[in-house]
């Protein structure tokens, strides 16, 4: 598998209970934009918190941010990483492979069903912790080879901090601030 293009997925939650928006950026090997996609902010219910109760944010994050985003961008991406280990459902839903990264400080989630392995750094920037489902486990050695030659000269937690302000941006946009 070569990496070409690579998509970040994550979720920015709004202030004052404004709801969750859904980022994802697509980018080339170099982390360099190609295609950026965003959710109106979702919302739920009282009646939807009552219904779905501990797996809401799990709900929204697979099938109201995570799918929908997949299906509207452009680009044919080789890779998608998030940093919430709730986005790890998602491979369950299609085929391209969601990969968790994190520092290593921040570690494995207690809980989640994944297979795991440590990026290094060789650019001053901190280990890497990568986790994907059990459906993808036994690629997680090539996956881990092919991002170390991006990691190489690029921090692969940097884009995710783009994201968070393009989020921002767009909402104020939205809100006329």
């Amino acid at each position: 598998m070569e990496l070409r293009k690579i998509a970040f997925l994550e979720t920015y939650t709004l202030d004052n209970d404004a709801g969750i928006m859904g980022a994802i950026l697509v980018t080339d090997a170099d982390t360099k934009p190609l295609e950026f996609r965003v959710t109106a902010p979702i919302k739920p219910t009282n009646f939807q918190r009552t219904l779905y109760g501990d797996v809401l944010l799990e709900h929204i994050l697979t099938e109201l941010v995570s799918v929908p985003l997949l299906n509207a961008i452009n680009e044919q991406i080789d890779l998608i990483l998030v940093r919430d280990p709730l986005f790890l459902g998602v491979n369950e839903k299609q085929g391209v492979r969601v990969i968790r990264v994190s520092n290593e400080e921040n570690g494995h989630v207690k809980g989640t069903k994944s297979a795991a392995e440590i990026l290094p750094s060789s650019n001053g920037s901190p280990k890497i912790l990568l986790e994907t489902s059990k459906r993808f486990e036994s690629e997680l050695a090539e996956i881990k080879s092919n991002l170390a030659s991006v990691a190489e000269h690029r921090n692969l937690i940097e884009p995710f901090d783009r994201l968070k302000v393009a989020c921002e941006q767009v909402h104020l946009q939205k809100t006329g601030e």
